[in-house]
């Protein structure tokens, strides 16, 4: 993913705030006023930007969705044939591990908090999550020709589990260096990927 050099919207700032609270203390334990304690304005004055804490979960969870997608789609964009299959999927797999890095809290937010959406906005969380698969399954398929397309599949699901682990790794602090992290989770993708390869 492109790296901001911008300063945040308020907007955005409430969002990655709600997305930290709600990670640590659940969807539930979050008032509105801590969260916009957490960004300087009072609770009530969240309401100029978003409804309720309902609207800020759905906007967090479609909106990583989307930015998940769009960023897979631009790499592919960009490659357009001029780097060979294995480049795109190192560079996909490039872009995922700096979701998982950089957005830790939205993982744990999935995991625990997607039920909780509107039929309609959960139903959108998976419309796109599964587009952003059927991408990863081309260009593995394209890596390796010889995988069937269900194989494939279960690839990618059992590499996004992987990289999708950070939450677990520990504490922010108690990770051995960003720089270190991304090698290792990259080459443990790329290893995965190979092993079904081996089919």
């Amino acid at each position: 993913m492109a790296i901001r050099t911008d300063a945040p919207t308020r907007r955005e700032q409430i969002l990655k705030e709600a997305a930290r609270l709600f990670a640590e203390r659940g969807f539930h334990g979050v008032g509105v006023d801590e969260i916009g304690a957490a960004v300087g304005i009072s609770g009530p004055g969240l309401y100029r930007h978003f409804p309720g804490k309902d609207a800020m979960l759905a906007e967090l969870l479609v909106g990583i969705s989307e930015q998940l997608l769009t960023g897979a789609k631009r790499r592919l964009a960009e490659a357009d044939g001029s780097a060979g299959s294995e480049a795109v999927l190192d560079s996909l797999i490039e872009g995922h591990i700096d979701f998982a890095l950089d957005d830790r809290p939205l993982i744990t937010l999935h995991d625990r908090e997607l039920d909780r959406l509107r039929d309609a906005d959960r139903k959108m969380v998976r419309q796109l999550q599964r587009q952003y698969v059927e991408l990863w399954v081309g260009v593995v398929r394209e890596v390796y020709p010889a995988v069937a397309e269900p194989s494939a599949r279960s690839a990618v699901h059992s590499v996004f589990g992987l990289l999708n682990s950070t939450p677990h790794l520990g504490r922010p602090g108690s990770l051995p260096g960003r720089t270190v992290t991304a090698s290792l989770l990259h080459r443990m993708a790329r290893g995965a990927f190979a092993a079904v390869g081996e089919e």
